[in-house]
């Protein structure tokens, strides 16, 4: 196991393994992995799917654009999602009468169907994370996630990093872009 750092290599990190966010996503990555066997394996769905179902199961009907916003998608990738789930027969669609643009969401009966039997075993993987973790610390944990959600907010509002992805122009797994 890699070395795990102290508050203070989080705060001044010097190696990757002292970075938040690569903490973060390696605890990520410990959880989501079984996630992802447990949704696209058992159920023939994908992670992003999954979070539009329970969305969906939670919310009610709602507009596309509102699911994007909810689940931080851009609606590109929203509008692929829930065509893949309207031809699966888990999501139903209709057009808002007034503004034809608009489109509204909602399970239906099988997806309502597939909630109701995926959701206890994610939430059972959830319990199976967390045990062994103090209650204390448990209320510690979600006060720091909600910081970092704020925080992560905070610096996004505040235009902190000023680049921009830019897939068309390179950067990408298949092309490395010339930098001057």
């Amino acid at each position: 196991m890699q070395a795990f750092p102290d508050a203070a290599a989080l705060r001044a990190p010097s190696a990757l393994t002292d970075l938040l966010l690569y903490r973060l996503a390696r605890a990520m990555r410990a959880g989501s992995g079984m996630a992802t066997r447990l949704v696209e394996g058992g159920f023939g769905i994908t992670r992003r799917e999954w979070g539009m179902i329970a969305t969906l199961a939670q919310e009610g009907e709602m507009t596309s654009s509102t699911l994007a916003t909810h689940l931080n998608l851009d609606r590109v990738r929203t509008s692929r999602g829930l065509r893949s789930l309207v031809e699966k027969k888990l999501v139903e669609r209709r057009q808002d009468a007034e503004d034809r643009r608009e489109v509204h969401v909602r399970l239906s009966d099988s997806g309502l169907q597939l909630f109701g039997q995926l959701f206890p075993r994610i939430a059972g993987l959830n319990t199976g994370l967390l045990e062994g973790i103090e209650p204390a610390h448990l209320d510690i944990l979600l006060q720091c996630l909600r910081h970092l959600e704020q925080r992560g907010d905070e610096l996004i509002a505040q235009g902190a990093i000023a680049e921009k992805a830019d897939r068309r122009s390179g950067g990408t797994r298949h092309r490395w872009p010339e930098r001057s």
